[in-house]
């Protein structure tokens, strides 16, 4: 990939990262400064640049994406956090979604996924459906569909793939 093409695509994910989906089911970090009001039993907080706390549990990760919902089907809101990490499987650092659920007022891990179907660029909560931008190679993208299956997330479908990061990311924020 040329440098160019890398510093296009970052900032126009940067931008969908940093600024997010804001919407009534999706929360954006905040300042540990500035007081949370949950509209949701989560909120996240920024003790510093790699160290964020959604409720109680420590997240020693870049944040980039935070949405809340029900992606489970059970009638409970689930958090949805975005982290910038390596993996065992995949030791180069990368996007990743990490599921959480309240069990007895408590914050717990539903999923930490260390990978989708191809690398994650961003994320976004959908009626009960995760849709993801992937990067499929250097120069194609695509935009799929995720549902919950019990324990992870399932591939629905592609809405579109094997397209450049411009269309692709106008496919995502439909």
């Amino acid at each position: 990939m040329k440098w160019w093409m890398i510093v296009v695509l970052v900032g126009i994910v940067g931008l969908v990262g940093l600024v997010g989906i804001v919407k009534e089911e999706s929360t954006t970090p905040t300042n540990p400064t500035t007081p949370t009001i949950p509209t949701t039993p989560y909120h996240l907080t920024k003790t510093h640049d790699s160290l964020y706390h959604l409720n109680e549990w420590a997240l020693p990760y870049p944040i980039y994406q935070f949405q809340t919902g029900d992606i489970d089907g059970d009638g409970n809101t689930d958090a949805m956090v975005g982290v910038i990490k390596s993996t065992r499987f995949y030791p180069e650092k990368g996007r990743r979604l990490f599921i959480f659920k309240q069990v007895k007022n408590k914050v717990r891990p539903m999923w930490l996924g260390s990978r989708l179907g191809a690398p994650l660029l961003d994320f976004r909560y959908i009626d009960r459906h995760i849709r993801s931008l992937e990067q499929m190679n250097d120069t194609l993208f695509a935009v799929a569909e995720y549902s919950w299956s019990g324990f992870g997330m399932k591939f629905e479908h592609y809405l579109i793939e094997k397209t450049d990061s411009l269309t692709a990311l106008k496919q995502f924020k439909q």
